[in-house]
């Protein structure tokens, strides 16, 4: 395998992980939103069919356009990042090609072309096909979505937990290269992370479309537009966030136990254990310092991390000067403050969507307006969420870019993230492409933002033309008499 050895490596090295981790994370703001509200419109169609309450297929109509919107910026973000595979990851590229051949060509195949397939049909078959065709339109879409996520999250599981490859030697222009190739299709797509990763990025996904749906339908009801419209909608979505919250805590203990025993390296930088202990904490928060190699300002659970994975208090928990030599060690106070962010937002949205669901049996969720507004900036945390889990998962897993099969003891197989950059780009080329895609993302961003602004300000078809007075008249007489 060639290795550069340079003065410039470490540059090129921090460029292109700076690079990457921009466009990705822009680029992520989008998936999982289309992914959750695919899930919404196939409710709303569905409930449109079966009670044929024509306010139904305003709301589905609506949220069509929304999801219109995200998916094609989801599809426009997505495409840089396979150049960067090519220009600034070529070692990489040659390593995982044979896998992520597979994954990729999978998920074209069985996923993008269903999505983009039925897409063109959801958009403009409203009046034109029948109920069901449409129907079957938007469950192919939907369904499209989450089939796409299957085969990314596939591959990216393979990194964390490679399994059912071998590596062979290739000898490319004289230089002798490594490459991971399938020797078991199936024991790549169920590597030992991959079913809880999907599960985690599934529920993610709904709650990021359920917080997108009340967000815009608090925002109805603050300003009384569209009320009967916004109640249903926040129903709905209401009740797909609050049982995903409470499935999300369930799916990251699971995905804890996956961590600790396949990557017990970031397991300890998630949780800042510097020092092989028993009776481990878990920190509700703190400042990890590697200087010290101690969690400053810290309130922690005694025992909580070492009943976590393992079910006793005073299980021993390896700390990562210990497992350094083996594994590796990753950033710690990055992969620690995006583990602790994850876990507290979904705390909170366990809590806020309980005690909304607790109101709205009450019959007064839709009068307690502080709480309306905490649910119409609610959404900007549902998207930080889905981020630094993102972001302590990647991190967390440096400084292998292919986790490594241990053997003996030894790390084996794996790629390190420094040795699969590509030999010939140069530190200054990947500034100049940062910059400039950082200039062509800020204007998607700024249009992203209009054009759902235009949309929102829209609104839905309901209630129907020139009924809307009058139910704004009515609410007015009734706060009146009130």
């Amino acid at each position: 395998m060639v290795y550069r050895e340079s003065e410039e490596t470490v540059d090129v090295l921090f460029l292109s992980r700076l690079q990457f981790a921009l466009t990705i994370m822009f680029h992520y703001l989008f998936p999982p939103l289309t992914i959750g509200l695919g899930i919404i419109l196939v409710y709303l169609k569905w409930k449109h069919i079966r009670t044929d309450e024509a306010i139904y297929d305003a709301a589905a109509r609506f949220w069509t356009k929304i999801f219109g919107l995200n998916f094609a910026l989801g599809v426009v973000t997505g495409i840089v990042m396979e150049f960067e595979f090519g220009t600034n990851w070529a070692v990489y590229s040659r390593f995982v090609g044979d896998v992520f051949g597979s994954a990729l060509a999978a998920e074209g195949i069985f996923a993008f072309f269903l999505e983009s397939g039925f897409l063109s049909l959801l958009l403009f078959g409203w009046d034109r096909v029948g109920k069901w065709t449409h129907f079957f339109a938007t469950l192919m879409v939907a369904i499209g979505g989450i089939f796409s996520s299957v085969w990314i999250t596939v591959a990216n599981s393979w990194q964390q937990t490679p399994a059912g490859h071998v590596i062979r030697d290739h000898v490319i222009n004289g230089h002798t290269f490594q490459r991971a190739e399938i020797v078991d299709f199936w024991a790549v797509v169920f590597n030992p992370s991959s079913v809880q990763r999907l599960i985690h990025v599934w529920i993610g996904a709904f709650i990021l479309g359920a917080f997108f749906v009340m967000s815009i339908s608090a925002w109805y009801l603050l300003h009384k537009k569209h009320v009967e419209f916004a109640k249903r909608s926040f129903t709905g979505a209401l009740m797909l966030a609050t049982v995903s919250s409470l499935a999300q805590l369930v799916s990251g203990h699971f995905q804890a136990d996956t961590v600790a025993e396949h990557q017990p390296a970031k397991l300890a930088a998630m949780e800042g254990v510097y020092h092989s202990t028993n009776g481990a904490e878990s920190y509700i928060f703190g400042w990890p310092d590697d200087e010290t190699e101690t969690v400053k300002y810290s309130l922690g659970i005694p025992g909580g991390l070492s009943m976590l994975i393992s079910g006793d208090p005073d299980s021993h928990v390896m700390g990562l000067n210990d497992l350094e030599e083996t594994w590796g060690r990753p950033p710690v106070w990055l992969t620690f403050q995006a583990f602790h962010l994850m876990v507290g937002i979904g705390m909170l949205f366990i809590l806020t969507t309980l005690y909304a669901s607790f109101l709205h049996w009450r019959g007064t969720l839709f009068e307690t307006r502080w709480l309306l507004w905490y649910f119409v900036f609610a959404v900007v945390l549902a998207f930080i969420a889905n981020e630094v889990g993102w972001v302590s998962a990647e991190v967390g897993r440096q400084p292998w870019i292919v986790y490594p099969t241990i053997v003996d003891g030894e790390p084996v197989g794996g790629l390190r993230t420094s040795e699969a950059l590509s030999e010939v780009v140069r530190a200054s080329q990947v500034l100049t492409s940062i910059i400039f895609f950082g200039m062509i993302y800020s204007l998607l961003f700024v249009l992203w933002i209009m054009l759902l602004h235009q949309k929102i300000k829209q609104g839905p078809d309901w209630p129907p033309s020139g009924t809307e007075e009058k139910e704004e008249s009515v609410l007015r007489r009734k706060e009146s008499l009130a």
